[in-house]
This record gives C-alpha cells, sequence and structure tokens, in this order.
C-alpha cells in the first residue's frame, strides 16, 4: 500500500483511516507517511525517529511554520475501515480516527506536496503515542532529543477544531486521594473501619464544586474537576481498608501547575486522605497577538473560517507555548466526536480547511 498525497485530502483522509494506528502500534503508518514524503515532495529533509517522521524545506524565507499531528488513535471500536455516508444531509465519513485526527493529518500531507510557491518554511512532525501517558509522547521525545526541529515562528497542530481556530488550551492535573480504614469480616462490620465509605466527604465536594470560567485574550476557558476512577474493595465478604480515587483538574492557561496543585489541596482540605500527584500538564496560553499567530487568523476569517475560540482539553500546543512559540489547533472534525464508536468528519470540512490552510502558507 501507497498514500497518494496529491489526491484530494477526503481520499486521503479515508486511507489514513484504513491504516489501524492504536497508539503503540503506529510503526505501519508512520511506514507509509514516510515513503510519501520522500517520494512524493520536493525540497524536504526527512528524518525517522523512531516512529515520529520529520520533514523540513530550508528555502531561507523569512519565516518558519510548523505543521504538527499525531498518528495514533484510540482504540478501534468497529469502525475500521473508513466508511462514507450521510447524516442530516451532509456528506460525512465514518471511522476511527476521521475527527481525531487522520483528517487534520491528511491536509497537512497533501499540502506539503501539493503547494508550489510557500509562502513559509515548512516543518512537518507526524508524531506517536499522543493518546496515551506522557511518557510515551513521540512529540516529547522530539522535544527532548531534536528540539531543533521545533523551532519555528507558529505551530499548527492538526487537532479538530470545526474550522475554528481554536487558541491555548487547558492544563491538566491528576491527583489520588486515598482513605484508610481497618479491614474486618463483613458479618462483624462494625469491627472495622470501611475505606469507600470514607471516600463519601471527597465525592460531596466533588459534587458541589463549581467551576470557574475564565476570559483570556477573548477566549474563555472552563475549568472543570471530576472523579474518573474509583477503586477499593478486597472480597464480597470483607469491609475494605483502602479505597482510592482519582481526580482530574482541567484548569484554564492562566494558571500553572503549582498554582493549579494548591487550588486543588485547598479544595479536599480538612479531609483524612493521602493526596498525590499522579500526572501534570501545563495549559497554554492563547498567545494571538503574536504576529505570526494574527496574520493567520485574519487569513483564515477572510476566507470563510469559523472564528477564534479557546480550546478545551489539553493538546501539544502547551509544549510550544513553553518554547515561546505562539500555537494554535486547527482542524476538521467537532472535537465533540473524538474517541467516539461513531465518530466521523464532514467532507466539507476537510475541503474548506485545507483551502484556507493553502491560501496561508501560498505565496499571494
Amino acid at each position: 500500500m501507497t498514500l497518494d498525497l496529491r489526491a484530494d485530502p477526503i481520499q486521503l483522509t479515508a486511507a489514513l483511516v484504513d491504516v489501524p494506528s492504536v497508539s503503540r502500534d503506529e510503526a505501519g503508518i508512520a511506514d507509509l507517511v514516510e515513503q510519501a514524503l520522500r517520494e512524493q515532495t520536493t525540497g524536504f529533509e526527512v528524518v525517522r525517529h523512531g516512529n515520529v517522521v520529520l520533514a523540513r524545506t530550508r528555502r531561507g524565507l523569512p519565516t518558519r511554520v510548523i505543521l504538527a499531528g499525531h498518528l495514533d488513535t484510540v482504540p478501534i471500536a468497529d469502525n475500521v475501515p473508513s466508511r462514507p455516508a450521510e447524516v442530516d444531509g451532509e456528506a460525512v465519513l465514518f471511522g476511527c480516527g476521521t475527527v481525531d485526527m487522520k483528517s487534520g493529518d491528511a491536509v497537512f500531507l497533501h499540502l506539503a506536496a501539493t503547494i508550489a510557491e510557500p509562502a513559509h518554511d515548512l516543518t512537518l512532525i507526524f508524531y506517536d503515542g499522543e493518546e496515551i501517558a506522557a511518557e510515551f509522547n513521540g512529540l516529547g521525545h522530539i522535544e527532548r532529543e531534536l528540539p531543533d526541529w521545533l523551532e519555528g515562528d507558529l505551530a499548527i497542530l492538526g487537532e479538530p477544531s470545526a474550522g475554528w481556530i481554536e487558541a491555548g488550551c487547558q492544563g491538566t492535573l491528576r491527583v489520588r486521594l486515598t482513605t484508610s480504614g481497618v479491614r474486618a469480616h463483613s458479618a462483624r462490620a462494625w469491627l472495622g473501619e470501611n475505606a469507600i465509605h470514607g471516600l463519601a466527604p471527597v465525592l460531596a465536594r466533588l459534587s458541589a464544586y463549581r467551576a470557574r470560567e475564565v476570559d483570556i485574550d477573548g477566549c474563555v476557558y472552563r475549568e472543570g474537576l471530576s472523579a474518573v476512577r474509583v477503586s477499593g474493595g478486597v472480597a464480597g465478604n470483607v469491609v475494605p481498608d483502602v479505597a482510592e480515587v482519582d481526580v482530574n483538574f482541567r484548569f484554564a492557561p492562566d494558571r500553572g501547575v503549582e498554582q493549579a496543585i494548591a487550588h486543588v489541596r485547598e479544595v479536599f482540605d480538612g479531609l483524612d486522605v493521602a493526596f498525590e500527584v499522579t500526572d501534570s500538564s501545563p495549559g497554554a496560553l492563547p498567545g494571538l497577538t503574536a504576529p505570526a499567530a494574527r496574520t493567520l487568523i485574519d487569513s483564515v476569517n477572510a476566507h470563510g473560517g469559523g472564528g477564534v475560540r479557546a480550546k478545551y482539553g489539553w493538546t501539544d500546543v502547551s509544549r510550544f507555548a513553553a518554547r515561546g512559540i505562539p500555537a494554535v489547533n486547527f482542524g476538521p472534525g467537532d472535537p465533540n466526536l473524538a474517541h467516539k464508536r461513531d465518530e466521523h468528519v464532514p467532507l466539507h470540512q476537510i475541503t474548506a480547511v485545507t483551502a484556507m490552510l493553502r491560501t496561508y502558507l501560498s505565496k499571494p
């Protein structure tokens, strides 16, 4: 199998979806992307690093734009191969990764092969491990091992945004709250202390929590504090002596990680629980005032784009923002459909995003 980068990006999306690439199993799709970039583009240096495929031009142009997209998907749910259909009279493509984010990858690959006169030098990064723990994130590996590939004036991640420019991103924090008790036979429960029951005050505070909304550069970020896993119990006849609840805090980018940790500690202050931070990633401020970002916004708005809004969720724009590089999310697909069994992307959005980015990336 080969990928035809000059084909309609709708067809290219379907071809990418039809190559299973669940996280930790991206070698096959990375092989195809690498081969296609080497054989079907001109002026690009192409490098393979693990299952990350990198390509860049060196035309001496005054600005450099990074196009980055992850190749992995969540586990397949009987939704590969891809399938064209109609939803409410609209032509769509169903399949795992159509939204998150193989349609965005298809747009970037197609543009790399078909833009004859670029207005910017281009860097393309197609990476693995985005949908799982941060230690496996291929872009993180590039950040640590080949950092010069992350240099640029603007980074565009092809995360689904339905043709809107979604600025910045929320930070994410996970903590584990643990209660302790005394184990006993459930027939003589009064001799023990039930650790699961001890979680009740934790859950009560979560239920009563009211999320903050923050307006930054005209983008409104809404925070959220949620229990995402509860664990406890030994056997059907035992009062448990340990119970845990994992809590995820999605915080606006005006907070740093340490501020987020302090806030979550405050929420559970006074409860008899052990508090452990298990994972964290900072958010990214919108950065919309940077010249390169402003130019993109103006170009997209002039060609029918949806506008600008806050990004709900964490994305790898955070890595670029931490390096002082303005970064936005811009791609086809409704982010609310990401990871769903019926994941699907409207075909017109693939076409529209391709056209808008072609205009921005090409010389007038």
